[in-house]
């Protein structure tokens, strides 16, 4: 063959490859599922671009690949995503029934966490058929690594001392004994509750009150059902620290997927976290046969929920492994504490999850504690470390440098304007410029949405990067201030572009319940304020922290455009009882236990951020200055903080590669300086 065939043939091949590449897919009204034909494997980069309408016979407009907006007649309606709009246009992996569908929408560029099938669906229920179609474009932009999906480190068991521990049947209160223990999961919680999260799964209420107190003072939710509490069962003496469900909500009341989970008193022989399971579905209502009341009947094949149960968190992406293990004792027949049979074949699940690679808490936990103990910018006696961060470290380690190459700009939150007598992180900010030579601004963004606020970040990213100071930025968000940020480096490229770094602390990345529990107030009284210094639309603001509206924003950019750091914050145990029974703490806690007392640990968590810990302390208190302010001591080392995020991201970057090249700055006799360099 010449060697013009042989170049032509490299370049037929070439083409033929490319074209595989691209796709065009059209799914029609009255379809809910389609295979595509499309083969994706863990990792790969793809993006969706959709146009076309649907008109379902009910309703008088047109809906686009966004969906309709979910009114009051259809707010119990199951459909795949409850959380979206009827008609959108969305998207799953396999035909598993754990298979958990995303949104797309008219646009989405998403990393695949499992491989599989290709689905495009559109969300209506089962019956339901509209007029018209979609035109999809498909893209794989980048495909995954197999090397890097698959893990070959070691695995965690637990000793046989520690087996001797687990129970092979959970207890009522009384010590009736009922379901079977039949998965254990080895992993980080926050790990394991964001897998679960992710899939779909929520936290149900521990007691009718918290329901009443969630359901009531929250707007009625396609989940409100699925959230009914369990009955307290037993294991380790004590009973479920988490119940979790999954379904579809207009079935909830009779059918849901559910769980209780216990923490371990004992570790793996890893030193990792040991969660025990015991897992039923829902399958309708039955009479408790001790005592005649109504109770759910389960699916008496317990063994088939364990296995899905198994099978949604595979499906997260966040497992290594799953496997059987057949235990002394073989339960194959046994009763529920309610009197009903129950069969399996005797075998526990052991689920393992996947080594947590952005948990570097540990690492910055030495750099806080060192900073605190050695440094001490905020003055004053403070106590041991482990008052204000949830994982201390060492106190006497040799702390990265602190780089004047970098910019730090702060976005503060909702309400800035409003305070503006208190900024963010004030004391801290003065320090590092007084002492390091660290240039900081704080740009007051007003009380409007995160749309709007990410374009005055960007204009002023860019005209400050047209001025002589050439420095990127690495951006700080707190609170708002965080979507507000996240908004941004999604939608505005070219500011993105002198982004070095995002440090995310106590912001409402996923919302905050607090936005969704008085919609009615905040757009009553939301826009009309009394404080001469108050800018911006409050009602806009406020909706912006809706949860729907953020994990809308997350389904649609869910990977993070530049390095990325969370540090959330949480209340201790004393600060956790104040404030009285419609406090925003008793609202918050209704959800999770782990909260700052305006936003959940998890919605303050950005997915795929590296995640530098859990500080101790009140949602203001991690960033302003109100204790000072009124003449009280001063409760929250922030100074430290922020110093010790700093340090940390700085190191990282330059660690990981991504440290931008060696930038210019402007000296005080009117010359540049160059380089990495530390002022001394």
């Amino acid at each position: 063959m010449t060697s013009a065939r042989i170049f032509f043939c490299f370049l037929l091949i070439a083409a033929l490859a490319g074209a595989q590449e691209r796709w065009e897919v059209s799914i029609e009204g009255r379809e809910r599922w389609k295979d595509t034909g499309i083969t994706v494997d863990a990792g790969d980069l793809i993006r969706f671009e959709a146009s076309g309408k649907l008109k379902f016979p009910d309703e008088r407009n047109e809906n686009g690949p966004e969906g309709l907006r979910r009114g009051w007649r259809d707010l119990i309606a199951a459909l795949p995503l409850n959380d979206h709009g009827r008609g959108a246009l969305i998207g799953r992996v396999g035909d598993s029934d754990a298979a958990r569908p995303f949104l797309i929408g008219e646009k989405r560029e998403s990393r695949m966490i499992v491989g599989g099938k290709l689905w495009l669906g559109t969300n209506q229920n089962r019956g339901s058929s509209a007029q018209g179609s979609y035109r999809v474009i498909i893209e794989r932009l980048a495909r995954g690594n197999p090397e890097l999906q698959t893990y070959t480190g070691p695995l965690p068991a637990i000793r046989a001392r520690d087996w001797k521990e687990i129970p092979y049947r959970v207890v009522d209160p009384d010590g009736t004994e009922g379901d079977l223990v039949n998965f254990i999961i080895f992993g980080r919680g926050d790990q394991i509750k964001n897998a679960l999260l992710q899939m779909g799964w929520v936290i149900v209420d521990r007691t009718i009150k918290d329901t009443i107190l969630r359901g009531g003072l929250g707007t009625l939710s396609r989940q409100a059902y699925l959230t009914i509490p369990m009955s307290p069962l037993m294991v380790f003496g004590r009973v479920q620290d988490y119940g979790w469900a999954q379904s579809d909500p207009v079935m909830t009341v009779a059918e849901r997927h559910h769980f209780r989970l216990w923490k371990a008193p004992f570790t793996d022989t890893l030193g990792g976290e040991v969660w025990v399971g015991a897992g039923t579905h829902d399958v309708g209502f039955d009479r408790d046969q001790r005592n005649g009341k109504i109770t759910h009947r389960i699916d008496p094949n317990v063994d088939g929920e364990r296995d899905y149960i198994g099978e949604s968190l595979k499906l997260s992406g966040q497992v290594v492994k799953l496997e059987y293990h057949t235990r002394e004792k073989k339960i194959t027949e046994a009763k529920t504490a309610h009197g009903q049979e129950i069969f399996s074949d005797g075998r526990l699940l052991l689920i393992y999850m996947k080594p947590d690679e952005t948990d570097v808490s540990s690492e910055f936990g030495d750099v806080f504690c060192t900073v605190l103990a050695r440094n001490n910018p905020d003055g004053g006696k403070w106590g041991p470390c482990e008052n204000y961060l949830q994982r201390p470290g060492k106190n006497n380690i040799r702390v990265p440098d602190l780089k004047t190459n970098y910019r730090l700009l702060v976005i503060p939150g909702i309400m800035n304007t409003c305070i503006a007598d208190v900024p963010a992180y004030a004391q801290a900010r003065a320090e590092l410029e007084k002492k390091y030579g660290i240039t900081s601004q704080v740009l007051s963004v007003p009380n409007d949405s995160s749309e709007d606020n990410a374009k005055l970040i960007a204009e002023h990213i860019l005209n400050e990067m047209r001025g002589e100071d050439r420095r990127p930025f690495i951006v700080l968000g707190y609170s708002k201030g965080t979507p507000d940020l996240q908004v941004m480096l999604a939608t505005e490229p070219e500011a993105r572009r002198h982004v070095a770094a995002f440090i995310n602390v106590a912001g409402a990345s996923g919302g905050s319940p607090i936005a969704d529990s008085i919609p009615g107030m905040v757009e009553k009284y939301g826009g009309h304020t009394s404080r001469a210094t108050c800018k911006g639309d409050m009602t806009q603001g406020m909706n912006s922290l809706r949860r729907e509206v953020r994990q809308r924003f997350l389904s649609t950019y869910p990977h993070p455009f530049v390095p990325t750091y969370s540090l959330p914050a949480i209340l201790t145990e004393e600060k956790l009882k104040e404030g009285g029974a419609l406090s925003t703490n008793a609202i918050l806690t209704t959800h999770d236990r782990y909260h700052d007392g305006q936003v959940l640990k998890s919605d303050a968590t950005i997915p795929e951020s590296k995640y530098l810990g859990t500080a101790l302390g009140d949602h203001l208190g991690v960033a302003l200055a109100f204790d000072t302010a009124k003449g009280g001591p001063q409760e929250f080392p922030r100074a430290a903080l922020l110093e010790a995020a700093l340090r940390f991201v700085m190191d990282d970057l330059e660690k990981t590669g991504q440290a931008p090249a060696p930038a210019t700055k402007p000296t005080t006799s009117g010359g540049w300086s160059q380089g990495w360099g530390q002022k001394p």
